[in-house]
C-alpha cells in the first residue's frame, strides 16, 4: 500500500515567541510534532552519538560525563559565533536524518516540525516543506518572557537574540504568522491555531485526492 502524501509543516519562533506553546496545542489536536530540540538532546545527552565528533572538534572540555558540556559550549558560542556554525555543522545533518526517518512513519494528516533555528539554516530546509509558520512577537515580549522563566539578565536575552535570525528574516520567510505579544490572550493564540489548523486539514485532504 502506497503511503498518502503527508503535508510538511516547518514551525518555528523566536526565543521566548511561544512557539512550545502552539506545538503543544498541535499535539493536543492529534498531529504529529518532531521536535528538532529533542532529537538534538539526545545526539548531544549521554552516550549520544553526536558526542564523538564534538570532542573532536572542540576538545576535551566539550564532553562530560552526561553529554556535551552545555554550559562550557554556550559560553564557547557567546564569545564567538563561527563556534555555532562548527557545532551546527555536525548536528544539522544528523537532525535532519532522524527527522525524514520519524516522517516516513507518519500517520497523521500533516506533520509538523518544530525547528527553533529553522529559519538560520533555510539553505537546507527550503524545498523540503509545504509551508513554513513563524511564531511571532516583539523583541521586547520575548526579553520579558525569557527574563522570567530563564532568570536570565537582560544582557543574556538580548545576546541570544542576536545569535538568533533576525525578526524581519523570520517574517520574510513565513507562509502563515501567529502573533503571540504580550497582550495576546491563550484563548485568541488558541483561535489562531485552530484556524490554521483548519486550513491545513482541508489542504491535506486535497493533497490526499
Amino acid at each position: 500500500m502506497v503511503r498518502k502524501p503527508l503535508l510538511k509543516i516547518g514551525l518555528t519562533g523566536g526565543i521566548g515567541s511561544g512557539k512550545s506553546t502552539v506545538a503543544d496545542s498541535l499535539q493536543k489536536k492529534g498531529i504529529l510534532i518532531i521536535d528538532a530540540d529533542r532529537i538534538s538532546r539526545e545526539l548531544t545527552g549521554k552516550n549520544g552519538r553526536a558526542l564523538a565528533q564534538i570532542k573532536a572538534t572542540f576538545g576535551e572540555k566539550s564532553v562530560v560525563e552526561t553529554g556535551m558540556n552545555r554550559d562550557y559550549m554556550r559560553g564557547l558560542i557567546l564569545s564567538d559565533n563561527t563556534q555555532k556554525w562548527r557545532l551546527e555543522q555536525i548536528l544539522h545533518p544528523m537532525i535532519r536524518k532522524e527527522m525524514q526517518e520519524c516522517y516516513e512513519h507518519a500517520d497523521t494528516a500533516y506533520v509538523v516540525f518544530d525547528i527553533p533555528l529553522l529559519i538560520e539554516s533555510i539553505d537546507r530546509y527550503k524545498d523540503f516543506f509545504d509551508h513554513i509558520c513563524v511564531v511571532d512577537c516583539d523583541p521586547e515580549t520575548q526579553i520579558n518572557r525569557v527574563m522570567a522563566r530563564s532568570h536570565y539578565s537582560r544582557d543574556q536575552v538580548m545576546k541570544i537574540i542576536a545569535l538568533q535570525a533576525p525578526r524581519t528574516k523570520r517574517l520574510e520567510y513565513a507562509d502563515a504568522v501567529i502573533h503571540n505579544d504580550q497582550e495576546v490572550t491563550l484563548l485568541q493564540l488558541e483561535e489562531q491555531v485552530n484556524a490554521l489548523h483548519e486550513r491545513w486539514l482541508h489542504e491535506s485532504s486535497k493533497k490526499e485526492g
